[in-house]
Order: C-alpha cells, then sequence, then structure tokens
C-alpha cells in the first residue's frame, strides 16, 4: 500500500471514528448502554492498535475442540511452536509466533499474550520482508470459561481471524452464530479453513467446501476466503501461508480490521436507535401549544377582568359626578387578581384560582399532543427521549406560566386621553345644574318672602335658570351614556391587547419550557443520524 493511499485511508479511518464517537455522544442517555459501551470498546481497540506497531499483522488461528487448530498452526508455521497432541490435547493460553521482532513486544503486551516464539523463517514468512504475529488461540467451545473469554477478547483485537474448522462440525451452530455471522462484516479479514481434509473421501472434499461456502453465505460471508487443509499430509498449507503472507505484505489488515469494526459498531448503532428523522416543530403546533396553555393558565380570566376594569375606571373619571362616587364601592376585578401595575413589586404571583384537575389535564394534553406531533417518524428510543424532554418542562410550567402572567404588561393603570375631556365636561354640567337651582332657588325665596322678583331672563320663553337646570341634567346623563359606549368600545381594544401580550408571554414560557427542550432532542437526533451515516462511511 503506497505512502499516498495508507494516508488517504488513515484519514478516512480519522472521520468514520470521529463521526462513530459523536454517534456515541449523542446517542448517550436515549440508546441502551450496552450498545454504547461496544462503541467504547471499538474506539479504545482503535486508539491503541493504532498507537501500536504498524509494521506487524497480528493473525489469530480459532477454531474448536479437536479442529486440529494447533496442528494447523504448526505447519504453517513450519515449526513445533504449539506442543500438539497427547502431550497438549487443548490450548490453554494465547501462543503467539512472530515473524520481524522490531516493534513486536509492545503489542503483545497489549495483546496479553505471554507465550512468545520468535519463529525461524519459513517459506513465505521472513523478518527482513514481514511483520507477523501468528497466535494459537484456546477452543472457543472450551469448558473453562476463562479460555472462553480469552477467545471472545482476542477475537476483538486481531487484525486477521482464520477459523478452524473440521469436517465432522463445520457447520455447527456454535461457531456460525456466535461468531462467524455477527462478523459479516470483517469477511476482508476472515480466512475460513476446513482443515483435517484428509479424513474425507477426496470425492467428497469438493462437496463439503461447496456446503460450507453456502453456510457461510447465509451468515454474511459469502466472499470469504475459503480453503481445505491437512497439517497431516500438508495440503492446502502453502496456499493459507501465501494468503497471510500476502494480507501481511500489503499492510492492509489493520485499516480494514479498524474499517469493518466501524462498519460493525455502526449497524449495531443503528439497530438499537432504529430508522427515521423526528418530524420537528412546527410553528402551527407551537401555536396550539401556547393557545391550550393560555386557557389552561386562566388568560380568557384575565383578558375579562382586563376589559371589566377599564370600564369600571371609567365610570369612577367619567360618570355623572352625583353617582360616580358609588364606584368606587366596586372591586377592581385586576386588583382582586393581583395584577394591577401599582401592586407591590416585590409580589411576582396572581391570585388566579390554582390549577384543577381539568386545567391539569388540558396542560398535560397539550404538552403530549405536541411532543408527539414533534417526535413523529422518530424511532423509539429517540421518540421516548423527546416526549420525556417536554414532560420535564411541564412540571414547571403552572409557577412559570403564573409569573409569566404577573409580570405581563395589561396597561391596567395607562389613562385615557378622552378621560380628562369627560370629566371637565361633567363637571361643567353639574356646575350649571346647580347654578339654575341656585338661581331658582333665590328666585323661589324671593317671592316666599314677598319681595320684588326680579324679571327673569328667557330663551324662546324658557326662564334661563329652568333651561340651565335641563341642560346640565341631559347632558351629565348624555355624557354618562357616551362614556359607557366609548368604554365598552376602548375595553374591547385594551383586552385584545392584553390577550396579545399574555399570549406572547404564555409562548415565551412554552418555548423556554416545552419547545426548546424538545428541539434540542430533535436536533440531536438529526446530528446522530448524521453522524451515524458518516460512521457508516
Amino acid at each position: 500500500m503506497s505512502r499516498h493511499s495508507g494516508s488517504r485511508e488513515s484519514s478516512r479511518l480519522d472521520g468514520r471514528l470521529q463521526a462513530l464517537n459523536d454517534a456515541r455522544e449523542l446517542g448517550d442517555g436515549v440508546l441502551p448502554d450496552e450498545a454504547l459501551e461496544d462503541v467504547v470498546r471499538v474506539l479504545e481497540r482503535a486508539s491503541s492498535r493504532r498507537s501500536l506497531s504498524a509494521d506487524h499483522t497480528v493473525v489469530g488461528f480459532f477454531g474448536a475442540t479437536g479442529s486440529g487448530k494447533s496442528s494447523l498452526f504448526n505447519a504453517v508455521s513450519g515449526a513445533e511452536i504449539a506442543t500438539a497432541a497427547a502431550r497438549r490435547p487443548t490450548t490453554s493460553e494465547p501462543l503467539a509466533g512472530v515473524w520481524g521482532v522490531d516493534g513486536s513486544e509492545p503489542l503483545l503486551d497489549w495483546l496479553d499474550v505471554r507465550s512468545r516464539h520468535h519463529a525461524a523463517p519459513v517459506d513465505g514468512f521472513a523478518d527482513e520482508d514481514t511483520g507477523l504475529i501468528l497466535l494459537d488461540l484456546p477452543d472457543f467451545d472450551s469448558t473453562r470459561e476463562a479460555n472462553r473469554k480469552v477467545v471472545q477478547r482476542m477475537v476483538g483485537l486481531v487484525d486477521v481471524m482464520v477459523w478452524v474448522l473440521d469436517p465432522q462440525k463445520y457447520a455447527d451452530a456454535a461457531v456460525h452464530n456466535g461468531f462467524l455471522a455477527p462478523l459479516a462484516s470483517h469477511g476482508a479479514v476472515t480466512l475460513v479453513v476446513l482443515n483435517q481434509a484428509d479424513r474425507l473421501p477426496e470425492r467428497d472434499v469438493a462437496p463439503v467446501l461447496e456446503s460450507l461456502r453456502d453456510i457461510l453465505s447465509r451468515d454474511g460471508l459469502g466472499k470469504v476466503r475459503v480453503l481445505a487443509t491437512s497439517a497431516v499430509t500438508g495440503a492446502g498449507i502453502d496456499a493459507l501461508r501465501a494468503d497471510i503472507r500476502r494480507v501481511a505484505l500489503q499492510r492492509k489488515a489493520q485499516s480494514q480490521r479498524l474499517a469493518a469494526d466501524i462498519t460493525k459498531a455502526t449497524a449495531d448503532l443503528h439497530a438499537a436507535s432504529g430508522e427515521g428523522d423526528a418530524a420537528g416543530v412546527r410553528p402551527a403546533t407551537k401555536d396550539r401549544l401556547a393557545d391550550e396553555l393560555a386557557v389552561a393558565a386562566n388568560v380568557p380570566v384575565v383578558v375579562r377582568a382586563v376589559s371589566r376594569s377599564y370600564r369600571l375606571e371609567s365610570l369612577r373619571r367619567t360618570g355623572w359626578p352625583v353617582t360616580r362616587w358609588l364606584a368606587r364601592f366596586r372591586p377592581d376585578p385586576l386588583r382582586r387578581l393581583n395584577l394591577r401595575s401599582d401592586a407591590s413589586a416585590e409580589l411576582n404571583r396572581t391570585s388566579l384560582p390554582v390549577a384543577g384537575a381539568p386545567e391539569r389535564a388540558r396542560t398535560d394534553a397539550a404538552v403530549r399532543a405536541f411532543a408527539d406531533a414533534a417526535s413523529a417518524g422518530a424511532p423509539g428510543p429517540w421518540r421516548a427521549a423527546i416526549r420525556s424532554a417536554a414532560r420535564e418542562g411541564r412540571e414547571r410550567l403552572p409557577d412559570a406560566l403564573d409569573q409569566a402572567i404577573a409580570g405581563a404588561d395589561l396597561g391596567a393603570n395607562r389613562k385615557s386621553w378622552w378621560w380628562g375631556l369627560f370629566n371637565v365636561v361633567q363637571w361643567l354640567a353639574l356646575l350649571t345644574v346647580l347654578g339654575g337651582l341656585g338661581w331658582l332657588g333665590v328666585l323661589a325665596g324671593l317671592g316666599y318672602f314677598q319681595m320684588p322678583v326680579p324679571e327673569v331672563p328667557r330663551v324662546e320663553g324658557w326662564p334661563v335658570p329652568t333651561l340651565m337646570l335641563l341642560l346640565g341634567v341631559v347632558l351629565g346623563i348624555v355624557l354618562a351614556l357616551t362614556g359607557r359606549f366609548i368604554a365598552a368600545g376602548a375595553a374591547g381594544a385594551r383586552a385584545r391587547r392584553a390577550r396579545k401580550r399574555l399570549h406572547t408571554a404564555v409562548a415565551f414560557v412554552a418555548g423556554k419550557l416545552i419547545v426548546e427542550p424538545v428541539e434540542v432532542e430533535v436536533s440531536r437526533l438529526a446530528a446522530f443520524n448524521t453522524a451515524l451515516r458518516k460512521a457508516a462511511g
């Protein structure tokens, strides 16, 4: 592999590893811990393996009891590195044959292989052109749990896997379901050997190999290299050794193994997550949420109170002075709700009724409907995360909404320009009435005491004092009625402004406590899917 292509491959792997790590971080708290831990192991292996010798290819021999794995290992190595047959019926710990010692020690330390043998050059394996480590590993079906753990660990560490099967148990479900099928993405770094082929009649070798290839194809390893060998007769040994040497000289096994690990980890994360993207937050669903929360938070009650408060204040300021004082005995609806802007600055709560069961049910339904709409299309774990984010904010809604309403500018103390004008005219009308009454009273007193009564000015035959009295009364009544009509229209306008401001305040609270957390989870899913696609290459 050229330096340029190797650098390009390394850069591509770096990008995939970073994307895989990003997906892991984004999935934390959403996906099962087991799936995330598998990713951590891949990332840790990648970091460790890439920091060690890139000149050595680690090839592990895996097989079941009786498959002749150790004998095959010796035959390929060209020496009795592994003690076979009666002297060593089972492999109890990893054993390494090393060609190209320089740089191999730290790698073997990382693999935790203590039994090491500097192998002599053999056809295809020589120190000067091959950095190679062959590992004879315990049987994967060993009755000793420690041996099985070693095999499981080595499956995740070696660069190339050689699976040694025998004619009697080549279709054993234990190896296919437990190892080969789960490693379907690792076909580029997998060799399958049908060992002890000498035990088969020559005519049966080809059909058995064909049967094995069919089974491997069902495992997802249809393109993997399959060889027939015999450690006794030496059949297939040279071909197997040549395949291993070719892999070692290409210096691609390490990156291929890592790429396969990333592919498998990505597929596992995808399986744990599921397929799909969330519909996300739309303006219409945000508006519906704000509308429902406004009703649940008693915004209509506040709006009606704003309207009634304005009409009451208008009556106090523009009503007929003789009767307007009676309005002062009527309680201000806003003051009763602790919503007048002249209330104590220390108070940040309203006196609105505490949310009862209907209001809580309405709030819960609104939040649930919003979360369901936003999470539509998302896979199960992410849909649950989106709904959970909405529920967490739901618990703080009642208090936050009450504070938002308490802090909203309702214009409660804002005066209207027409109040002053009407007030002046009302007092002039009252003074006119009092003037007319006083004049008539003086005239009546003079007549009562038999004193000369001066001539009263007349207009169209009507005495001026009488006209003053009538005009003042009529004007006061007309002004009072007109003021009521104007106050009703102005109260409606002020109520609409208050409703708009309250809805804005409610929408802000809903945005902070419900919408934003949901948007974060929706964006998190989108980023996760993007990272997963990058990790998949």
